[in-house]
């Protein structure tokens, strides 16, 4: 049984995956019995660390079983040079010392130490990690510690962001922050360097040169667009000490006609940025429902519909009128405090303290005769102020 399906002319009995047809499907335990019978068919194998050699079989065991839950996109075979990363699962000691890292089979190996190991963290993996066609490396390293980090409690001033492509990022409180076009902005000089590697002759020397030079600005691009998202995040987290944002589909955004523009702003990469970088900051981040957050008033909630091409808010009922993005990172703080008071995330504080800033007092709802059920829909009434005052929060 062939490892794929085709014409029996198009199958290499040399090169081709084979199985018999009585063989079962090889498991994790049966490739780790046939890595130790490799090893002395091969010696050159003995090269590699062992556990290097179990965690990529492990990767494989994992591709293999997602191959059979969907039953389609058979796993590629990995050339040479297309197998990026390696993992050393565990050390016994920790390999860092100083400026240099320690590593099985490899030896000492000259690092630029981003930041130190915390005092009471031990180094649980290293994984060494292949960039610009293995000009550049670098090594992820792993630590771990017995203390437990709670997550961030919901305090302070609340905001609402909202991501779009004429303006990066909203937020709930007017300001925003443009969108640089980092593809764009580098397309042609790209252009020029993949047209001069496909010129070359595949596989010669110049052709090696050539594809790392489109390497290189590939990795530029990436580089600068995630150290914009990461500046952007830090800076929010300076502005309040609660965000919440859309939980937009990133994989929906690239199948538009607008995809290209999506993919070169990254929403999916940003989202999860920002939410790593407000747990290590001690900030609360939560996601609401992106649906219709452009389509309905913050104010009073009426619909207003608008296509893409009206850029403004302006609602027929209330007089509300705004930029469209404003009027949506108010809707997303809105929803935001909604499911926070839903899901009581809060205790009997005062808004200056630890409470929401902007969220008038429920008790004075309750008093002028509104229904229990309504609280709940009613506490992102936006105010003037974007500081907000001292309201007590019950």
């Amino acid at each position: 049984m062939a490892s794929r399906a085709g014409s029996v002319d198009r199958c290499s009995l040399e090169k081709e995956y084979i199985i018999p047809a009585d063989e079962p499907f090889p498991s994790y335990h049966r490739q780790q019995n046939n890595l130790l019978k490799a090893k002395k068919q091969f010696p050159h194998l003995g090269k590699v660390h062992s556990q290097v050699w179990q965690t990529t079989i492990r990767r494989l065991h994992h591709t293999w079983e997602a191959f059979l839950k969907r039953g389609h996109g058979f796993p590629r075979f990995k050339k040479f040079g297309q197998f990026k990363s390696f993992v050393f699962p565990q050390f016994k000691d920790n390999p860092i010392n100083g400026f240099t890292i320690k590593l099985p089979k490899i030896g000492e190996v000259p690092i630029n130490l981003h930041r130190p190991i915390p005092y009471g963290f031990r180094v649980n993996q290293v994984r060494v990690l292949s960039k610009v066609s293995g000009i550049q490396w670098y090594v992820v390293v792993t630590i771990e510690s017995d203390v437990s980090v709670p997550d961030a409690p919901v305090h302070g001033r609340a905001i609402g962001i909202d991501l779009g492509l004429e303006r990066f990022l909203t937020v709930s409180d007017g300001s925003f922050r443009d969108r640089p076009k980092f593809f764009k902005s580098m397309q042609s000089q790209l252009k020029l360097l993949q047209r001069s590697s496909a010129r070359k002759q595949k596989g010669s020397q110049n052709w090696e040169k050539a594809q790392t030079k489109v390497a290189r600005m590939h990795h530029r691009i990436a580089n600068r667009r995630k150290d914009f998202h990461l500046k952007t995040a830090h800076q929010l987290c300076d502005q309040a000490p609660t965000i919440f944002a859309e939980d937009l589909s990133a994989k929906g955004l690239t199948r538009g006609m607008l995809r290209k523009d999506c993919v070169d702003a990254a929403f999916g990469q940003f989202l999860s940025l920002i939410e790593w970088v407000c747990w290590k900051r001690g900030v609360y981040f939560a996601k609401v429902n992106p649906n219709g957050t452009s389509q309905v008033c913050p104010h009073c909630l009426a619909t207003v519909s608008k296509g893409l091409e009206i850029r403004e808010h302006h609602c027929l009922e209330c007089g509300y009128q705004t930029h469209r993005d404003h009027a949506a990172a108010e809707m997303v703080w809105r929803r935001g405090l909604e499911n926070v008071v839903a899901q009581g995330l809060w205790g009997t504080e005062t808004a200056c303290q630890v409470g929401l800033s902007g969220v008038y007092d429920l008790d004075k709802w309750r008093g002028a005769g509104m229904p229990n059920c309504e609280v709940g829909r009613a506490i992102a009434v936006p105010v003037g102020s974007a500081s907000g005052g001292c309201h007590a929060i019950s």
